[in-house]
């Protein structure tokens, strides 16, 4: 499996998959055909459907230093993966080069007819089942796993947590409302200075305002960290930074708790997806519920096995859930849905704590069956606007 610098990436929102893959892919066409004057981009799939909404047009219009043509190609033509793009470079009217890239998630680009990118092997072990194992051998835990086969991931970790922070901290101190045409109103400031700190609203109010302020930020186009998409970054940040100033762990516990989280969306991403083009809110959310519920656990000092067992619940109740965003925005459902994720952690944590030893499945086995689940959701419901939810889009505009 890759680094975990793959899968925390720090970046601009509102989609990882629709803004930071797409700018890489730019980024990439650029360097390969500097001298270009002009680039066509056709988008495919998924981010025909929900580009717009998503600002993937913007982000490639900011990211080319030379004119630059966008198409919204919604046809339903076979595709190797939902999330297609392709970028044409010319130079005085001419075509010079032409390449096919998958945004397949997290911000992560494939390029069709090359081998994909060789990140160091860093870590050989290729389940939870293997990982585990290597722990149990090696006495150790899932963050001395980490730390162990990646010697340099703490310092980026801690970048990191500064970056979750930052931006929480930003989204804050913002008002007024989102772009785009749904005119959602920022809640996280209000809702954090309505705090009456002797009330025991006060745990599930801040824990709220921390999540909003991360989606908020998010949905605007601001800088979030991929948790594993910009579209679930939201549980995360909140869970670690609720529990550091609740708590009081130190910030290098905080580094530990992201390290462990990292392994298992590092399995989901390798063994499913983290897509929601590909599989659903399930492989976003899901999975960042799945690193909320992990990371907490760890700092709970659960064993291995109830650690386990958290991020399987975690996940094995949000099978099935759709990515079907209104207008194609990262706002309805998916800020909210945000917030319920990670107040959810803190019950499926508890309850990990006392049903670990009469599980049945285990973490692998639910990461299969979601890939699974995924691939049969129908297309409506992967990440293009065409079904639930989003068809509520016209009667949202006529209010």
């Amino acid at each position: 499996m890759e680094s975990l610098k793959e899968l925390y990436k720090i970046g601009r929102g509102p989609s990882s998959s629709h803004t930071i893959g797409p700018e890489r892919a730019a980024k990439i066409m650029m360097h390969r055909y500097r001298e270009a004057d002009f680039f066509k981009v056709e988008l495919l799939g998924s981010l025909a459907f929900t580009g717009r909404g998503h600002r993937t047009d913007y982000v490639l219009t900011k990211t080319f230093q030379v004119p630059c043509q966008i198409i919204f190609n919604e046809s339903l033509d076979s595709l190797k993966h939902p999330n297609t793009l392709k970028i044409h470079a010319y130079k005085q009217n001419s075509l010079i080069g032409s390449l096919t890239f998958y945004s397949i998630g997290g911000g992560s680009l494939e390029i069709e007819g090359e081998p994909k990118k060789q990140v160091a092997d860093i870590y050989h072990e290729k389940n939870m089942k293997e990982i585990v194992s290597w722990c149990k051998k090696n006495n150790a835990n899932f963050a001395d796993y980490v730390f162990e086969k990646e010697e340099d991931i703490k310092e980026y970790l801690k970048k990191v947590y500064t970056s979750m922070n930052h931006t929480i901290d930003k989204g804050l101190s913002k008002d007024g409302f989102l772009p785009g045409k749904l005119h959602i109103q920022r809640k996280a400031k209000d809702l954090y200075n309505s705090i009456d700190k002797e009330t025991k609203e006060n745990d599930l109010k801040l824990i709220a305002s921390y999540v909003l302020a991360t989606a908020e930020q998010n949905a605007s186009g601001g800088i979030v960290v991929t948790a594993p998409t910009c579209g679930a970054s939201g549980v995360l940040p909140a869970i670690l930074r609720y529990s550091q100033e609740k708590y009081h762990f130190s910030d290098e516990k905080i580094i530990e708790a992201l390290a462990v989280a990292g392994v298992f969306g590092n399995v989901v991403k390798h063994n499913a997806s983290i897509s929601g083009a590909e599989c659903g809110c399930q492989a976003e959310l899901g999975t960042a519920c799945v690193m909320g519920a992990t990371a907490l656990s760890h700092l709970f000092e659960y064993s291995l096995d109830q650690i386990e067992y958290a991020g399987e619940m975690a996940l094995e109740h949000h099978l099935g859930l759709t990515c079907d965003p209104i207008d194609g925005m990262v706002q309805i459902p998916c800020i909210e849905r945000n917030v319920v994720i990670a107040l959810r952690v803190f019950n499926i944590v508890e309850l990990a704590k006392l049903f670990t030893n009469s599980r049945k499945i285990s973490f692998d086995m639910v990461v299969e069956t979601m890939k699974e689940t995924g691939k049969d959701l129908n297309y409506k419901y992967r990440e293009t606007s065409e079904g639930g939810l989003a068809r509520l889009k016209d009667q949202i505009d006529n209010k």
